[in-house]
């Protein structure tokens, strides 16, 4: 007999990384993606599209139903060897910013966008198995995830990571700014309507202030292998 879809979906195992901005998700996700050489969805990178592309259209990140309209037709393509584009350009570099990062964290709050990106990330769950990092990846997206892992790490320990990122790249920033970004843009994530940036009942917790990106890595590979 053959298999519906969702009996296939089922089948396709899951680890989601969920977390605040700054406990290092992405690097985790990509390099755990590479290691077992599954897919890797990172969510965020469809938020801060959609925030882009609404201020590069004019739009406003309150007007709900525009909003919502552009991250259902977003003309995205995820390049195999890295890059993003958006509407033919590419984009890596102007969705990594501090004003893409907060416009992303302002239109996730907006429920009918999260709806009209729920069949994007759904789509990612492809064989052999998918990383999926975000913020409700365990939560909402992928409920039965084989393993959820939530990252957390002070407000302050994370601006300072960013901050050494942004200085590195020639950018002019302050450390006391940032800290307060971070803060607002974490009140913001947890307490929005629409999926709260919380951890699933049944994640992992790893506390990555006092460690390194390869500790942390192993950390998670232990977890998967001990399943």
């Amino acid at each position: 007999m053959a298999q519906t879809m969702t009996q296939v979906h089922n089948s396709i195992p899951v680890i989601t990384l969920d977390g605040p901005g700054g406990v290092g998700k992405g690097t985790i996700s990509a390099l755990l993606a590479a290691e077992l050489n599954w897919h890797y969805l990172d969510s965020g990178a469809l938020y801060r599209l959609t925030g882009l592309a609404c201020v590069q259209n004019g739009i406003a990140l309150d007007s709900s139903e525009e909003v919502a309209l552009h991250a259902e037709n977003l003309a995205v393509k995820f390049l195999p060897l890295g890059g993003i584009l958006l509407d033919e350009q590419e984009v890596e570099a102007l969705i990594r910013t501090e004003m893409a990062g907060n416009n992303a964290s302002k239109v996730a709050a907006i429920p009918q966008v999260r709806d009209a990106l729920f069949k994007r990330q759904k789509a990612f769950l492809q064989l052999p198995g998918l990383i999926a990092d975000g913020r409700d990846m365990g939560t909402t997206i992928f409920p039965d995830a084989l393993l959820k892992v939530f990252l957390t790490a002070s407000a302050a320990e994370r601006a300072k990571r960013r901050y050494k990122q942004l200085i590195e790249k020639g950018n002019n920033v302050k450390l006391a700014d940032l800290i307060v970004e971070i803060q607002e843009r974490d009140e913001r994530d947890m307490n929005r309507s629409a999926s709260p940036l919380k951890a699933a009942k049944d994640a992992h917790i790893i506390d990555t202030s006092d460690l390194t990106i390869d500790e942390v890595f192993q950390k998670v590979m232990l977890l998967y292998k001990n399943l």
